[in-house]
């Protein structure tokens, strides 16, 4: 039995929507997909819409050279759309992209205004559509210096350029990329679906000042430097967190970390967060000993990548030793408690490399490491 792919047509497959869901389309390997931009005619449109099973209707003017363009782009595209739909009794599902601005008066505006009219007169003739309204849309592959202030301020902080804030406490609603997609896909992929005559939106959609976005996003730039990561666990943050590190230079993706080197080999931290914890490496030489010391509060984990060695713990109070052998070839973890004084040995023939998790990053104010030896 051959499977019989669903036709999907893309307008604005160039733009930064339209990118995304192409990516997330292609992916799934289930859609055929037909691309509809600004290098295509009107011809090739309506040829393609005789033989179409669902539309996204992605394509729209918003920074144009005159108002003119807001009409063309926005009201008739739309019309020619839907007309070319109905001549070829094919009334296949459209998701139009409109915008908050519909609401406002102003030239754009009312051009989304409009292009809404016309999809809800398309669903009173019998068609499926489903118009969204977006606020101010944030993730990979946005324009910068366009119309997306997140794009704007990440690729200029990624590349180590000004930024300008004209007010710092002026509120912004976003929404990401994913969710957008995630919402068009679930449409796509359960044609039982009817259409809708309401307004809809994406959600969770993120409230944020101008000037918070920016520190944000500046801190995101110094994890190079103090490899401290944000807290990650929030949502918006992390999905700011990915967009910023879209627009960081390919070249860019390399950045040298501080070695601590002494007599016993080297130290070097990886990552850091409040939330999280910190995570280090060390390298350490044959026979040569870390550690000796305790924490109250300080919880570590141990774990040998390569080489062998021996992990020892000392009780404070009752004294007893607990000794773990570990090694490279069968990488465990040993937790290193409160209230014992521990250390580890480079017991093998070649250098130890070790990685470390503390529940806490280092604090040169509050280093919570007493030096005690366990034997």
């Amino acid at each position: 039995m051959t499977l019989v792919m669903k036709k999907v047509l893309i307008t604005g497959s160039d733009g930064f929507i339209g990118k995304n869901l192409l990516v997330d389309l292609k992916h799934s390997n289930s859609f055929e997909i037909i691309r509809y931009d600004i290098e295509h005619d009107r011809a090739y449109l309506k040829e393609a819409l005789k033989d179409i099973d669902f539309v996204f209707h992605l394509a729209g003017v918003n920074r144009p050279e005159g108002n003119e363009e807001f009409s063309e782009g926005n009201i008739e595209l739309t019309r020619f759309l839907v007309d070319s739909l109905i001549e070829n009794n094919n009334l296949v599902p459209v998701v139009l992209t409109s915008s908050t601005q519909a609401e406002m008066d102003n030239p754009y505006g009312k051009s989304k205004l409009e292009a809404e009219h016309i999809i809800m007169d398309y669903i009173q003739k019998g068609g499926k559509g489903y118009i969204f309204r977006l606020t101010n849309v944030f993730g990979k592959w946005c324009k910068p210096d366009y119309n997306s202030v997140v794009a704007t301020f990440c690729h200029n902080i990624a590349t180590g350029k000004e930024i300008s804030i004209s007010n710092p406490d002026k509120m912004l609603e976003l929404v990401h990329i994913d969710d957008i997609i995630a919402d068009f896909t679930n449409l796509l992929k359960n044609p039982e679906l009817n259409g809708s005559d309401k307004i809809l939106t994406v959600e969770p959609i993120y409230s944020v000042t101008l000037g918070k976005l920016a520190d944000m996003i500046r801190s995101f730039r110094e994890i190079s430097r103090s490899c401290m990561i944000p807290d990650l666990k929030d949502d918006f943050t992390r999905k700011l967190h990915s967009t910023y590190l879209s627009y960081v230079p390919i070249n860019e993706a390399k950045y040298p970390l501080e070695l601590r080197t002494d007599e016993r080999g080297y130290i070097f931290e990886l990552i850091k967060s409040d939330s999280l914890g910190q995570i280090f490496v060390s390298r350490t030489k044959p026979g040569i000993t870390r550690g000796n010391h305790f924490h109250h509060l300080k919880n570590e984990k141990f774990c040998v990548i390569d080489g062998n060695a021996i992990i020892k713990s000392r009780h404070l109070i009752t004294n007893e030793i607990y000794s773990f052998e570990v090694s490279g070839d069968k990488p465990e973890v040993v937790n290193i408690l409160p209230g014992y004084t521990h250390s580890i040995t480079n017991t093998g023939n070649t250098e130890l490399i070790t990685l470390f998790w503390a529940n806490e990053p280092f604090n040169q104010e509050k280093p919570d490491t007493y030096f005690e030896k366990v034997e």
